[in-house]
C-alpha cells in the first residue's frame, strides 16, 4: 500500500468512532498479516516460524525510521508503559512530571522512588499544561530527568517538545508518545527515551509498544529491569552475564512476533502514507469536531492553534449536561470517552463526513434537552 488516499481507503471502522485515542480499530492490513502469520506459527515449519519472528527487525527498522534514530536504539516493548518503567526505574536523581500525566507516568514514578530509585518532583500548574515555563520554575540542580506526554490524554494539549528541551539543557528528556507516534509531526529527536504503542492511532492492536534511547540515556540509565534477552553471553551461562551494552539491555524477553509483525505493517503504511500529510488530516478533522460542538454551545477545553493539539477534541460540559450528553452520543452511535471530567472525542485521518453528521445530530439532541 503507498500514497495517503490508499491509506485513507483502509479506514473501515462504524460511522460515528471518534474513539481513537482509546482503541483504534485494526486495519485491513494489520488483519490480513495477523491471519497470514498465525498460519505461519501453526505450520510447523521452521521457515515460517523464523519468517514471522524476524519481522521484529522490520519493526525496529521502520521505528527508527520515524523516530529519526538507528534501530539499535529502538527496543520492542509489550506496553507503552513498560518502556516507561524501564526508563524511570533506571534513572536516579528528581524527576519533573505533572500530577496530571496518564498513570503510566506517574505510576511509574512512583514506584520507581518507592524502591530507591528517582524521586519524582510533582509539577502543579493552573491549567494542569506542561509548558516550558512551567518545568523553567520547577529545574533545581537535583533535577536529572523531565518526562512528559506529547500529546496530554485529558485535553489533547500537544506538549512544545523542542521548547522543553531547550529549558532543560543536559537533562533527560523522557516522553510517553502514545498519544501521538504517526499522526504528529514531531521532532522524536529532541527527546532522550521516547515510549509507545500501536493499539491507538496506528490500528495495529495492543502489545505492539516499543521504546527509543538516546545514547545519553544509555550512558546515565541503569538497565534495573533488564532479562535474560538483554543479557550478554550464552543462554544458561553462570555466573548470569551483565546485560548488554545499548537499548536492547532495556528489555526482558523475547517479543510476542504476531504482535511484532501488526507493528511492522502499521509503521509501515503510515510512513508509507506520509506522517505529514496523515497528521495535516487529523488536526482538520479535530477543528471540524471542535466547531460542531461549540456551535451547539459547548466548551472545548483543547487548545485551537494548529501546533498545540493533535486528534483529541476534549469538552467540558456543565455538571448537570454530563450525562445526558453521553446518552445523545450513544443514542446516535458516536463513540466518545469520559477523562477526568471532560467528554473526549478523537478522530483519525480517515474520519468522514458520515461520522460528523452522526455527531451533530447527537449534539442537536443534546442541545434540545437543555431547552426544556
Amino acid at each position: 500500500m503507498t500514497g495517503l488516499q490508499s491509506y485513507l481507503d483502509t479506514f473501515d471502522a462504524e460511522p460515528g468512532y471518534l474513539d481513537w485515542a482509546k482503541f483504534g480499530p485494526l486495519s485491513p492490513s494489520v488483519r490480513a498479516e495477523a491471519h497470514a502469520d498465525a498460519e505461519l506459527l501453526g505450520s510447523g515449519r521452521t521457515s515460517g516460524i523464523d519468517l514471522v519472528a524476524g519481522r521484529a527487525d522490520e519493526a525496529r527498522e521502520l521505528l527508527a525510521e520515524l523516530l529519526a534514530t538507528t534501530a539499535d536504539h529502538v527496543t520492542l516493548q509489550p506496553s507503552t508503559t513498560h518502556g516507561l518503567m524501564q526508563a524511570l526505574f533506571g534513572l536516579t536523581g528528581a524527576v519533573v512530571v505533572s500530577r496530571h500525566e496518564f498513570p503510566s507516568l506517574s505510576v511509574a514514578a512512583e514506584r520507581a522512588a518507592a524502591l530507591g530509585g528517582a524521586t519524582p518532583r510533582w509539577l502543579e500548574t493552573p491549567d494542569t499544561l506542561v509548558t516550558p515555563d512551567a518545568v523553567r520554575a520547577a529545574l533545581t540542580d537535583d533535577v536529572t530527568a523531565l518526562a512528559v506526554s506529547a500529546v496530554d490524554y485529558r485535553t489533547g494539549y500537544r506538549a512544545d517538545l523542542a521548547g522543553l528541551r531547550d529549558v532543560i539543557g543536559d537533562r533527560l528528556l523522557i516522553v510517553d508518545a502514545i498519544q501521538a507516534f504517526g499522526v504528529v509531526d514531531e521532532q522524536w529527536d529532541v527527546a532522550d527515551v521516547v515510549c509507545g504503542n500501536g493499539y491507538k492511532w496506528l490500528r495495529a492492536g495492543r502489545g505492539t509498544g516499543f521504546a527509543s534511547f538516546s545514547d545519553r540515556a544509555l550512558e546515565r540509565l541503569t538497565p534495573v529491569l533488564s532479562g535474560f534477552a538483554g543479557m550478554g553471553g550464552a543462554v544458561g551461562a553462570f555466573p548470569v552475564p551483565s546485560p548488554v551494552p545499548g537499548a536492547q539491555a532495556y528489555t526482558v524477553t523475547e517479543p510476542d512476533h504476531l504482535a511484532t509483525a501488526r507493528l511492522a505493517t502499521a509503521v509501515r503504511d503510515i510512513r508509507d502514507a506520509g506522517v505529514s500529510e496523515v497528521a495535516d488530516l487529523v488536526r482538520q478533522r479535530a477543528r471540524e469536531i471542535a466547531a460542531v460542538a461549540e456551535r451547539f454551545g459547548l466548551t472545548v477545553v483543547t487548545p485551537r492553534e494548529a501546533y498545540r493539539h493533535a486528534g483529541i477534541v476534549s469538552l467540558a460540559p456543565e455538571a448537570g449536561d454530563t450525562a445526558p450528553l453521553a446518552a445523545a452520543l450513544a443514542n446516535h452511535g458516536v463513540a466518545a470517552s469520559l477523562r477526568s471530567g471532560f467528554v473526549r472525542m478523537a478522530a483519525h485521518a480517515g474520519t468522514g463526513e458520515d461520522s460528523l453528521r452522526l455527531l451533530e445530530g447527537a449534539l442537536a439532541e443534546f442541545a434540545g434537552t437543555r431547552m426544556r
